[in-house]
């Protein structure tokens, strides 16, 4: 059932089915000619579990939903690339250098893969919670976007549990009672792209199967930078007269080049250059969950949910190496601690012109048990419509995390590996002190546990208000395995009571005004408490070294906005416009270290993320038209230093001092979308879409002292013919006009490769580009 005899897992689940979309139409009198056509209501499930669904226009909040259309319009693998096409105030920052790893930024807060990014968004797959035990990190590329129905995009919601910061996304998979039929599609194209995905619903009676399966292999378009994916997804399920039941598995086995920021003189020399390597992460899941839902006497129902979930990462990283001569012998940068091999020999220094170097490995596995359970009742109040729910959940993790370093030597094309004319070249290494270089072996377990409420009541005719509240409570456990990190053992809990609270307001029927309040907050994870302390640096994402106490990070979001669905002549145009203010106390910001190479993690006092959200879709039978803007005002509310060594304005502690209203770097002011589609024929179509986002500042430039990251626009074209009632050929063109740009950038130390390459970069700017022109043809079949 799993790709890897390792990835065996056992579960159960009982979960909430997706909440679907229905026109509500009414006729005036018996004369279908007077028929009144309303506007279309949008039931939406305000939870993680999917129950009977609410009217969104009775939602205080901004929430936006792309459909199973909305993602197959993009013709991609990638379940972020929908997401950001088409959400207001949703951006990818490419940190890593691989399309499939990208992160998932939403109103300032992250939903990314890359461990040691601090976390801002709950991310749910059919109720169960997809953050990963360790870091709170996001692997899209688990996700099969051939089997996705529907995916919420909340904002902040305590309902959501942990995390959920920022927002939430909230994914409903197909399943056999919904989906009918067959589906192949293959898919080829530039740098090597060769992608197949397969997909099959069918019912019988009262049971029904839905099975996707998708693969892709690149080669990249910059060098070492490969992506291969394998992943699964299926549904059994069983609907009664009151009840619904589905037995849901799922596995994947990815591989990725990461090759990451590259020095900006690199690029300009060739492109498709990169910095130090290899750099590969290996990603492995499973899963098997049960969900259901069943109805039961006066207008309750019940949906429950209980899975299991096991995750493995495996990452190798070829990093420059911070050292020095000490009295003949190898030892760590501006520390004086000796560097050891692994049988506690110091290491000879090979000469000051040698390019030392480390390959750094980790490896994190997890095992997830969770269950949920949550009562619905949508009886009248008061003969007033009335929408409650009522809910709790729990999630339990083991986690084993290892990982240490073997020296190594650059070598001219920036590999790093062992060189037999250096001595300790290939050894697995440690510092006396167990600073900077140590092998780690550390196991956390993590208890989740949440309790929730949830009411909507209609006071007038027009007019609903919406009250709640979650408490979590988040245990954390570790242990330092090997003996040499006792600071790593600690036990900590977290806890927290999140209200909610707003209105809406139908002011005429298309037109629906909201306004609301909300809490939520997010506990530090294993990996930022085992690396807390500056004066312990952990080589991110491997040595975590020290686990002094960080403070549990609490948002508080303000928002109101006005929506509009109105029909017009053979279609409908929807709009939003939203404002909102988040302020957080006891943000985690990830900091670099005067130790090359080393970062930690700390609170700071507070943070603000505030701005404005619109978007309209015009949608008829021939055309689809969308647009949408976001300003995002990403602001710190203190004063203070930040640690920034390879910022080239840092002061000589290698600190830059922040005042309130600095921008918060890498969150770009603003971005515009736009995107159409029409019909040329009944079976040809032709659409294309345009992103543009604007300037932001290098991450580490905390106190905005340089130059930006410069904004960018790009435009990507689409066409589809169908060649049969079955048969569709395709086409994508992305980047149409071969823009050159980055949605990444930072700092390093120039001096780190001085030795290990001709004509050595001096400007401390690294970036991370963005895929060039790209083509891609296919073809799709549905039976």
């Amino acid at each position: 059932m799993i790709v890897h005899a390792r990835l065996s897992i056992i579960a159960i689940m009982l979960s909430g089915m997706s909440s679907t979309v229905a026109p509500a139409q009414t006729a005036a009198g018996g004369n279908a000619n007077a028929a009144t056509t309303l506007p279309e209501i949008q039931v939406i499930a305000p939870s993680p579990l999917a129950g009977p669904g609410i009217d969104v226009n009775k939602t205080p909040s901004m929430i936006e939903t792309l459909s199973a259309d909305d993602v197959a319009r993009t013709f991609s693998l990638s379940a972020t690339e929908a997401l950001a096409q088409r959400v207001p105030g949703v951006s990818l920052r490419d940190v890593q250098g691989n399309g499939f790893m990208q992160d998932l930024h939403y109103r300032g807060f992250a939903a990314s893969p890359l461990p040691g990014a601090p976390q801002g968004i709950a991310v749910y797959l059919n109720g169960m919670r997809v953050n990963e035990a360790f870091g709170d990190t996001v692997n899209w590329d688990f996700i099969p976007t051939s089997a996705i129905q529907r995916a919420d995009i909340w904002t902040s919601n305590p309902v959501f549990g942990l995390n959920a910061l920022g927002g939430a996304v909230n994914i409903q998979m197909k399943n056999g009672f919904g989906y009918r039929g067959w589906e192949a599609e293959v898919q080829g194209g530039s740098y090597g792209r060769l992608s197949g995905a397969i997909q099959y619903g069918g019912r019988k009676d009262d049971l029904a199967v839905y099975i996707a399966a998708e693969g892709l292999k690149n080669n990249g378009w910059r060098y070492e930078s490969p992506a291969r994916i394998q992943r699964l997804y299926s549904d059994l399920g069983w609907k009664g007269d009151q009840s619904e039941i589905h037995l849901i598995t799922g596995v994947a086995s990815n591989f990725f080049g990461i090759v990451g920021p590259t020095p900006v003189e690199l690029l300009n020399r060739d492109y498709k250059s990169i910095y130090t390597w290899p750099q590969t992460t290996r990603n492995e899941m499973g899963f098997i969950a049960l969900n259901g839902k069943f109805d039961l006497a006066n207008d309750w129902s019940l949906q429950s949910n209980l899975y299991a979930r096991k995750f493995r990462q495996r990452h190798v990283d070829g990093n420059d190496a911070d050292v020095e001569e000490c009295a003949g012998m190898l030892c760590l940068s501006n520390a004086g601690f000796s560097i050891l091999d692994s049988t506690n020999n110091p290491i000879a220094f090979a000469g000051a012109t040698t390019p030392y170097g480390t390959v750094d490995r980790t490896s994190t596995e997890a095992q997830t048990i969770g269950a949920s359970l949550q009562l619905t009742n949508n009886a009248k109040l008061f003969n007033r419509g009335n929408y409650f729910t009522v809910g709790g959940s729990i999630d339990h993790s083991w986690i084993d995390f290892s990982a240490n370093s073997a020296l190594g030597y650059i070598f001219p094309n920036l590999f790093v590996g062992p060189n037999s004319l250096v001595p300790g070249t290939g050894s697995i290494i440690h510092t006396a002190a167990n600073l900077g270089y140590s092998p780690v072996t550390l196991r956390a377990q993590n208890n989740y546990y949440g309790l929730y409420v949830r009411d909507t009541f209609d006071v007038t005719v027009r007019l609903s208000a919406t009250i709640g509240a979650r408490m979590n409570i988040a245990q954390i456990n570790m242990s330092d395995l090997l003996g040499t990190s006792p600071d790593l053992n600690g036990n900590y809990i977290y806890s927290r009571v999140n209200p909610l609270a707003g209105l809406t307001y139908k002011l005429i029927p298309d037109l629906t005004a909201y306004a609301g309040y909300s809490e939520a907050n997010r506990a530090p994870t294993p990996l930022e408490l085992g690396c807390a302390n500056p004066l312990k640096p952990c080589l991110l994402e491997g040595f975590l070294v020290s686990d002094p106490p960080l403070n549990q990070v609490v948002s508080r979001t303000y928002e109101a906005g006005l929506r509009g669905n109105t029909p017009i002549d053979r279609g409908r145009i929807e709009w939003k416009f939203g404002l909102f203010r988040t302020d957080s106390i006891n943000d985690i910001i990830n900091v670099a270290s005067a130790v090359q190479g080393r970062g930690v993690f700390q609170n700071v006092d507070a943070t603000r993320r505030q701005g404005a959200e619109a978007n309209a879709q015009i949608q008829s039978d021939r055309w689809l038209v969308y647009a949408s803007y976001s300003y995002i005002d990403a602001t710190y509310q203190f004063s203070g230093d930040i640690a920034s060594p390879n910022n080239p304005s840092a002061d000589q502690n290698g600190n830059v001092h922040v005042v309130p209203g600095k921008r918060i770097p890498g969150i770009p002011q603003h971005q515009f979308k736009a995107s159409t589609e029409f019909a040329v024929t009944p079976a040809w179509k032709i659409g294309g879409n345009v992103v543009a986002v604007g300037s932001q500042y290098y991450v580490g430039d905390n106190a905005n002292q340089n130059e930006k990251l410069p904004a960018y626009w790009i435009a990507n074209l689409y066409s589809s013919y169908e060649i049969t009632k079955s048969a569709q050929l395709f086409g994508v063109v992305n980047n149409l006009f071969n823009k050159r740009y980055s949605t990444y950038g930072t700092y390093f130390e120039p001096q780190s490769i001085m030795n290990a390459i001709a004509n050595p970069p001096t400007n401390h700017q690294t970036q991370t580009p963005a895929q060039p022109l790209s083509v891609y043809m296919g073809l799709r079949v549905k039976l």
